[in-house]
């Protein structure tokens, strides 16, 4: 009897493919090596729709994750730039002109009008501004004016003449804030010297507020300001300085005062100080005096002075003393108006107070107390 055979049904499906029954070796012939034969490709993994829809998320969270980062890096990158070129004074926008003061230094610009304002609105209408100015931020929403003085007149009184808001706001470099006033002095100063018609008693003037402000000698305010002067610029500054010291704010239009006039009265203030007093007294008896009036009084004062008297020669003569010591020979110079004292001794390493007592008591002998 026959056995039954047993018959199932199998389902394929689409993607399932049967394994190819393997292929029957190749034969070569001895001495002839089999050639390279490339491997057969895998086919690739099929992925269903949930894991393709998470790795299409991550890569699309991937990519804005690095346009953010570059977005990042590139604003870091301006900022700093922003900031470097602020340092610099390079960033420039249009302000107001009301929100502008110039109260924090001392301009170097006398209060008569000025010849060439005309000349420059006359620019500035034609072609505007090419310079802007320079302010400092005050931290209140307004500016402090540094350097441009002009500029900025000029361009209060084409708004006032002509009514075009074009004038109401100028073009202005930022100055970071902070900035020492030495350094602020002298970026106005720089400025300045270029000008053909500045004078001798404005930069002094000048000289003299800085050093009251900052608490400095005068001769060291002209080094400081003016130390892109020539030497003998700077020492014409010097005897003006001295001038206007001397007449203690008495002068108001030094501005107006000739380098010649300036170098005749500095002579005759530094022979005899004493003489500022007569030099004030002149120019209060004059209260109404506009510049014309001044320079007036400063000729007549020159004229009126007593002249110079030439300092009589030192007497030449020395008196020589030799003391033994016990650290060696003491020699002494003694002539008109001064001592010298040569000795094998450190005198630096004495205490001051004894080195004071015993110059004391040199004197005291001196003057036989």
């Amino acid at each position: 009897m026959a056995k039954k055979r047993s018959v199932f049904d199998i389902d394929f499906t689409p993607d399932e493919v049967a394994p190819a029954a393997p292929a029957a070796p190749e034969r070569f012939p001895a001495g002839n090596p089999a050639p390279e034969r490339a491997a057969p490709e895998t086919p690739p993994a099929r992925r269903g729709p949930m894991a393709s829809a998470i790795t299409e998320t991550a890569e699309a969270a991937r990519g804005r994750a690095e346009a953010e980062a570059a977005i990042r890096a590139e604003n870091d990158d301006l900022a700093h730039e922003h900031v470097r070129l602020k340092k610099l004074g390079l960033i420039t926008d249009l302000i107001a002109i009301d929100a502008v003061r110039s109260s924090k230094l001392v301009r170097d610009r006398a209060h008569n009008r000025d010849p060439e304002l005309e000349e420059l609105k006359l620019s500035i209408q034609a072609i505007g501004l090419s310079n802007p100015i320079r302010v400092e931020q005050d931290g209140q929403g307004g500016y402090e004016l540094i350097q441009g003085y002009r500029r900025l007149s000029a361009f209060r009184e084409l708004l006032e003449q002509t009514g075009d808001q074009r004038y109401a706001r100028i073009p202005a470099a930022m100055v970071p804030r902070g900035e020492p006033v030495r350094d602020l002095y002298r970026k106005m100063v720089d400025e300045n010297l270029v000008r053909k018609d500045i004078s001798f008693g404005e930069m002094a003037q000048l000289a003299l507020s800085y050093a009251e402000q900052t608490g400095i000698a005068p001769h060291d305010a002209v080094s400081e300001l003016y130390a892109s002067a020539l030497k003998q610029k700077r020492s014409y500054i010097r005897s003006f300085t001295r001038v206007l010291e001397s007449a203690r704010g008495a002068i108001r239009h030094p501005e107006a005062m000739p380098r010649a006039l300036g170098l005749d009265l500095f002579k005759i203030l530094d022979a005899d100080p004493a003489l500022g007093d007569e030099l004030v007294d002149m120019l209060n008896r004059a209260p109404e005096r506009d510049a014309e009036a001044e320079i007036a009084v400063l000729k007549d004062f020159v004229h009126r002075a007593p002249k110079i008297v030439k300092p009589r020669p030192k007497s030449v003569s020395k008196t020589m003393l030799r003391l033994p010591r016990p650290e060696g020979e003491a020699r002494i110079a003694a002539s008109d108006g001064r001592v010298e004292l040569r000795l094998p001794r450190d005198f630096s390493a004495l205490d001051r107070a004894r080195l004071q007592r015993a110059f004391e008591a040199f004197f005291g002998a001196l003057d036989g107390e």
